[in-house]
């Protein structure tokens, strides 16, 4: 960052704490910053962030960066939809909006002018509260909605009347995710909660609107479903449209669903299918079980089964090889099935398998009534749009259309490429349809890699950005995904983790050996699951790229199961307290593979102190360990921004995410020498 030198990096303890796990001496010197409440650690904190700031805003593009993301994230878009009745109820960002807010808009008629129902930027002078989740009742009378404040996502329930925009008296908290399944006349509802001040034995409760609301209800309402298979499972409810049954799927780990169904009038419940390493996705459609599930069919097959013998499947779309089906919906007489192939989104109508293109796209939402379903569609070249489909009249755009103007027109192609051992991994290439890529293109490139999600086209004003400025922008869809199904998510999980970052790795190798990019104009990003891949990327691989992102990470692999609600995450990543599973974790684990002495490349950590998913002192620690090893942060700095009001990601504001933007964009213009023209 030559044309304006970063500050001096604030003074940081390092200390001499270590555990012993297994044999192994494990040091963590930065144990200290786990204590985000620490006075020590708020003004370590404070000082890294003015540090920060002043470096990132020095930028000369800066200024340009943020005018050309608040135009593109101020573009209207969609996050989810439901529909009941003649009710389209949508959460969405209307054109300028800070926060998504919730919408009515008309099932019949797409000329009726949509009514907000509720904006919940308006309840806090900063912008920070969110709708996390909503549940219309089946009439469209009520919606359950879920508020959570400063970005944590530990949503309280609220219960809003449409006709009069009258939101209850009713208040249900430690509703973090919550599932809704409304009776069919609204005079109650089940619905998913957690204990108070518990992370995990979520559990499902009923709750009557016809009662009186005397205290807290989650603590009087009755329990209705806690078999939990381990205090880690995530139970969700369902409701058939005639509210004879109830179903409960729980998720226990990333790789099995188990599904319980309860007749509502005898009280009686069935386990349709449990202990199988199979994730299955049922709705009662008549008097069948109709769904999903990977049992015995790693990429879907789709099943029925009779109400009064739900445990005897018939397969009705059998899996194919080349096809991973998953969201489903009973439409008029059909279903409606999404069906992906390497992360680009069809839907399948069965009988017959018609399917709807829909483009390079992704199917974001989706859901169906009285015959007409309605889609929320994903694609890298625009904001997330609405269609509706019904047999009579095919898909149809259902909503405004953004501003063209604004947007770039992209090239979107899908190559293969060899990782390490020879896989053959998918990527998404997507720059400006006049850019030829070549050695002198600046070229960022992100992944995943985890959890069964695979990486699909979704709208993202970063890309839109930095593709309209001549950059080139890749997406790897790397093993531990869901980009060939379920084998494809085993084969990066667990033992297997190493692959995601091979993969990762063999990408950036092969961007620059093809000529997409050169080396000093690389630059990587990824979040969450995937900023566990950029701690890899750094210590693994230093040479990969002068620059990182590395956003709300995962770092600390031995102790990350002591924080938050990261016990949820042993299926998919291992435990540190079994010996094995401590060897494969140890192994990769960012934080403890940093090496003093080191030239690693420019870092920007970001994390935010509401992060109610990912501890923030995750990125505080590895922020402080690369501070002491590398070398060359003259030229290379390490620089971490720690947002207050704010979370994982859930729930941010508008001009937040856009300040982040130029900042991240800002950052990799200095670190490779790239001057845009904005």
């Amino acid at each position: 960052m030559a044309d304006t030198p970063v500050a001096p990096v604030p003074a940081t303890r390092r200390g001499t704490e270590a555990d012993v796990y297994h044999g192994v001496e494990v040091p963590d010197p930065y144990r200290w910053l786990e204590d985000g409440n620490a006075v020590e650690v708020t003004e370590w904190v404070a000082a890294h962030n003015q540090r920060t700031r002043e470096a990132l805003v020095a930028s000369p593009v800066w200024g340009r960066w943020h005018e050309r993301l608040s135009a593109l994230t101020a573009l209207p878009t969609t996050l989810s939809l439901s529909v009941a009745g003649e009710h389209l109820f949508v959460i969405e960002r209307p054109a300028g909006a800070d926060q998504y807010v919730l919408v009515l808009r008309s099932a019949i008629d797409p000329s009726v002018p949509p009514r907000t129902l509720l904006d919940p930027a308006a309840l806090a002078d900063d912008h920070a509260v969110a709708i996390d989740w909503f549940h219309p009742s089946p009439d469209g009378t009520l919606v359950a909605i879920g508020l959570s404040e400063g970005g944590t996502e530990n949503s309280v329930l609220h219960v809003l009347e449409v006709a009069t925009g009258r939101v209850l008296p009713l208040r249900i908290p430690n509703t973090r995710a919550a599932s809704v399944a409304w009776r069919p006349d609204g005079s109650g509802f089940w619905y998913a909660v957690y204990p108070s001040g518990d992370e995990y034995h979520r559990h499902i409760r009923y709750h009557s609107l016809t009662a009186p609301i005397d205290g807290a209800p989650a603590a009087v309402d009755p329990v209705v479903f806690d078999r939990l298979p381990t205090p880690e499972s995530w139970p969700d409810v369902s409701i058939s449209d005639d509210g004879r049954y109830v179903l409960v799927h729980v998720m226990a780990g990333w790789t099995r669903i188990d599904v319980h169904m309860l007749e509502v009038a005898s009280g009686e419940w069935t386990v349709v299918v449990a202990g199988q390493q199979a994730q299955t996705s049922l709705r009662v459609v008549g008097d069948e079980l109709v769904g999903v599930t990977t049992l015995d069919a790693p990429n879907g097959r789709v099943i029925r089964a009779a109400l009064t013998d739900p445990t005897t499947w018939t397969t009705v779309v059998a899996e194919r090889p080349d096809v991973v089906l998953g969201a489903h919906i009973s439409c008029a007489d059909e279903l409606l099935v999404v069906a992906s192939q390497v992360g680009i989104d069809v839907v399948e109508r069965w009988p017959g398998g018609e399917r709807l293109d829909l483009g390079v796209a992704s199917v974001v939402a989706l859901d169906a009534a009285d015959g007409r379903a309605f889609l929320a569609r994903g694609t890298f070249g625009a904001p997330i749009d609405v269609h509706r489909f019904t047999a009579a009249d095919g898909v149809r755009s259902w909503g405004a259309v953004p501003d063209a103007t604004l947007l770039p027109q992209l090239s979107v192609t899908q190559i293969q490429y060899p990782s390490l051992d020879g896989t053959l991994i998918p990527m998404f290439v997507a720059h400006r349809v006049d850019i030829v890529p070549s050695a002198d293109t600046p070229l960022i490139l992100t992944g995943y890699g985890g959890f069964a999600i695979a990486e699909s086209p979704v709208w993202m004003p970063n890309l839109a950005a930095w593709c309209a400025v001549g950059g080139v922008y890749c997406i790897a869809g790397l093993r531990g995904g869901y980009e060939y199904g379920e084998a494809w998510h085993l084969a990066g999980r667990r033992a297997n983790k190493q692959h995601v970052f091979d993969d990762f790795h063999a990408a950036a190798d092969w961007l620059v050996a093809e000529g997409y990019t050169s080396r000093n104009l690389l630059a990587l990003h990824g979040g969450s699951n995937g900023g566990l891949l950029m701690g890899a990327a750094v210590t693994q691989r230093p040479d990969l790229a002068p620059v990182v992102w590395c956003a709300v990470p995962l770092l600390d692999m031995i102790r990350y199961p002591q924080f938050l609600i990261a016990r949820l995450w042993t299926d998919e990543y291992g435990d540190p307290d079994v010996v094995e599973e401590f060897g494969w974790l140890h192994a990769y684990s960012p934080y403890h593979h940093v090496t003093e002495g080191r030239a690693y490349p420019a870092v920007l950590f970001t994390t935010a102190e509401g992060d109610t998913r990912v501890d923030p002192c995750h990125a505080r620690k590895m922020a402080a360990a690369l501070t002491w090893a590398s070398t060359g942060q003259d030229e290379r700095p390490i620089l971490l921004m720690q947002s207050g009001r704010a979370g994982h990601g859930v729930g941010k504001p508008a001009s937040m995410r856009v300040m982040e933007g130029a900042d991240v964009l800002a950052f990799f213009c200095r670190q490779l020498g790239f001057e845009p023209s904005l």
